[in-house]
């Protein structure tokens, strides 16, 4: 229930968010700004002193236009000329006759006069002198309407102004995210990769810094493990190159003693070529290692001949192979073979190492006192061989590198096969399978 009330965070649902959110402050400002704005004109501009005080400076500014320029009471065109100079300001001039002429700026506010003038609407009628004699007049002032005009305008201004500052705001905010996560980024490729690169949020920035993140984790691993890699070749030639170097000494010593002999002491011979063959053996053998660690580690495909072959016969000439090197080792072995007809595609020399590698393994591993059971199976298209047997109780006997299992890995795959190990430091099996299909 809580994931389903969850609200999108993408950088276009956030700038929904913020925008639904400044229209709803324009709102309330311009309504708060508004009020506050008329409260204003009604309280202050519209107060009793602050009228009378402007009342005051028209009836001045009047006395004075009509005295300067000597205007009469029936003067209608200097009237409305003064009127129309002078906006939200209307003239009403009674004569002795209480007859009375109005005269108003554009934007003046005219009020309806009735037959008997309504001082409360007027206010007060003031004799004032004009060149033809003496006049009652009254000036109406509709200012307030301006006043209300510029508080609205003011109210929008500053509605608008808050919507423009918290978009700005949130663009600034947004930019300081951008802005540090390319920092970041640029101070990365620049080789520092200690530095981690992050960015708080459930957005796209957020994403995006988590997965450079991601990136640098998997570069730093990646170094590591190439330098690992690196130190491991290193220590593996050394240690080559000092094993090689013995048995490859003393193999040089013995042919030299056997070419300095007269072949008179045959006995004495064949100590020395059997110890020489004893040499060149552990030669093969570092050799057969290193093999295996560059056919593991390097990164060139292998060179295999593909070629067609009979399963069952193939099959048939690897077991009893591997059957025959392992019972002379004194292990008993149990064959179960696969029932049908298949031909498989491999490599039979690349093929061979691999099984030799098994036959190898369980040499080293292996419970004499137990049976090792080989089985091949034909099975969903797949032609499978299956090594299993007992591993000794001798724990010292362990394999660090598992390399030679690495190195039938690879092999297998390369011909695109499969190749699996289960071992519960009891029982250990080791499967290899291949592509299979019924012969024409």
């Amino acid at each position: 229930m809580t994931d389903r009330l969850k609200l999108p965070r993408s950088l276009t649902a956030k700038m929904l968010y913020v925008s639904l959110l400044g229209m709803l402050a324009v709102v309330l400002l311009y309504i708060l700004a508004g009020e506050l704005g008329c409260l204003m004109v009604e309280k202050v501009y519209m107060s009793e002193e602050n009228v009378s005080q402007r009342k005051a400076e028209i009836y001045s500014r009047l006395s004075n236009y009509i005295t300067e320029n000597e205007v009469s009471g029936k003067d209608a065109k200097a009237l409305s000329l003064w009127a129309s100079e002078n906006e939200y300001i209307t003239i009403l001039v009674y004569d002795s006759g209480n007859k009375h002429r109005r005269f108003s700026g554009e934007k003046a506010v005219v009020p309806e006069l009735n037959s008997d003038y309504d001082s409360s609407k007027y206010g007060s009628l003031y004799p004032m002198r004009f060149s033809d004699g003496v006049y009652m007049v009254a000036i109406v002032d509709s200012s307030e309407s301006r006043e209300y005009v510029l508080a609205d305008f003011s109210a929008m201004a500053i509605a608008a102004g808050s919507m423009i500052l918290l978009l700005l705001l949130y663009m600034n905010r947004l930019t300081k995210r951008i802005i540090n996560l390319s920092k970041a980024a640029t101070v990365v490729s620049s080789g520092n990769l200690e530095m981690s690169i992050s960015a708080p949020g459930n957005d796209e920035i957020g994403s995006l810094a988590r997965a450079m993140e991601e990136m640098r984790q998997s570069v730093i691993e990646q170094m590591s493990s190439e330098s690992r890699a690196w130190q491991a070749n290193n220590e593996l030639i050394t240690a080559i190159s000092h094993d090689i170097r013995t048995p490859m000494t003393s193999m040089i010593g013995y042919l030299g003693l056997l070419c300095e002999s007269d072949f008179s002491d045959t006995e004495r011979c064949r100590q020395f070529s059997n110890a020489a063959y004893g040499k060149a053996m552990d030669l093969k053998s570092l050799t057969d290692e290193l093999f295996k660690y560059f056919l593991v580690y390097g990164s060139a495909e292998l060179k295999l001949e593909m070629e067609s072959y009979d399963g069952r016969l193939l099959l048939e000439q690897l077991v009893s192979e591997a059957e025959f090197t392992l019972s002379e080792k004194g292990f008993c072995i149990q064959r179960i073979e696969f029932q049908g007809e298949c031909n498989i595609l491999a490599d039979p020399l690349y093929l061979k190492r691999v099984v030799d590698n098994l036959v190898s393994n369980v040499m080293k591993y292996g419970d004499r006192a137990k049976q090792v059971t080989i089985v091949s199976e034909l099975k969903d298209s797949r032609l499978s061989l299956c090594f299993s047997n007992f591993i000794t109780g001798d724990l010292a006997r362990v394999e660090s590198t598992k390399i030679g299992l690495r190195t039938c890995k690879r092999i297998m795959e390369q011909m695109h096969g499969g190749f699996s190990v289960e071992n519960d430091g009891e029982h250990f099996a080791a499967e290899l399978s291949l592509p299979a299909e019924a012969p024409v």
